[in-house]
């Protein structure tokens, strides 16, 4: 548990020096600022684009709009951001040599996969508090309406889903041999997600339901309650892309 603790230190200081971290941490900063900001001047941008009397027949701006924006940004490109950003995380250093030194003093190698998943889990999760943090204090303060009251439960979900992803990412990159072929993969799984909620029924036991009714979540927080096997999917999916990792990374010629 020491080596573990130490290469995930490793992992986060690398992330820092790189300015990975940074970049990750100034755009969910901007997601959060954007969020209640696009709801509170939504109103104007309609009076310059259709003018003030067709604008007038358009609803005030809630907290529900506000919240709207912010799984909006959070799916259609927070989730890819994550994905991008990491998709090399485990093929970029066997394709550098950088493990080899690691591995032959002693380092175990499911600690490598442990110690990065780790980092990319306190990464997603400051990454996701930090934009929430951000929505949540403008929201109170442009639209103190109480029509957003269950914010946790609607926000579990994805957070959820984003360690599921970067299970995926890990995966992915540990198998692949380059960047994109980690991308690929990663995409071609989410693709098989989306085509599976096609199916009505299998929207309460598929992960991207996760990240696609958080709305409903967000009003009613009972209905989570529905979504419990898709929240147990993605943790055992999550657990089986580990063991499947270090597995394959196992037999990776360094």
């Amino acid at each position: 548990m020491k080596n573990l603790y130490y290469f995930t230190k490793k992992e986060l200081f690398e992330a820092w020096r790189t300015s990975r971290l940074m970049i990750l941490i100034i755009i969910f900063l901007i997601f959060g600022l954007m969020n209640p900001l696009l709801a509170k001047l939504t109103p104007e941008i309609v009076k310059m684009t259709i003018g003030e009397a067709l604008a007038k027949t358009f609803p005030e701006p809630t907290s529900l709009d506000s919240w709207t924006q912010f799984y909006k940004n959070l799916t259609q490109m927070g989730l890819i951001v994550l994905a991008l950003m990491f998709s090399g995380v485990v093929s970029n250093e066997i394709s550098k040599g950088t493990l080899i030194n690691l591995v032959t003093k002693g380092l175990r190698r499911w600690t490598v996969i442990a110690g990065k998943m780790l980092s990319l889990v306190l990464q997603w999760t400051m990454c996701l508090f930090l934009t929430f943090s951000v929505t949540w204090g403008y929201t109170v303060y442009y639209f103190p309406d109480h029509k957003s009251p269950h914010l946790f439960q609607a926000v579990f979900p994805m957070w959820i889903f984003g360690i599921l992803l970067l299970g995926l990412v890990i995966f992915s990159s540990t198998i692949a041999r380059n960047n994109y072929e980690g991308l690929l993969l990663t995409g071609g799984v989410i693709i098989l997600f989306v085509l599976a909620n096609l199916y009505d029924k299998a929207k309460y036991y598929n992960p991207i339901s996760l990240v696609t009714q958080n709305m409903r979540f967000l009003q009613k927080g009972s209905v989570l309650q529905d979504y419990f096997p898709a929240i147990i999917i993605s943790t055992v999916l999550f657990i089986l892309f580990i063991v499947l990792s270090i597995l394959v990374f196992n037999r990776k010629k360094l």
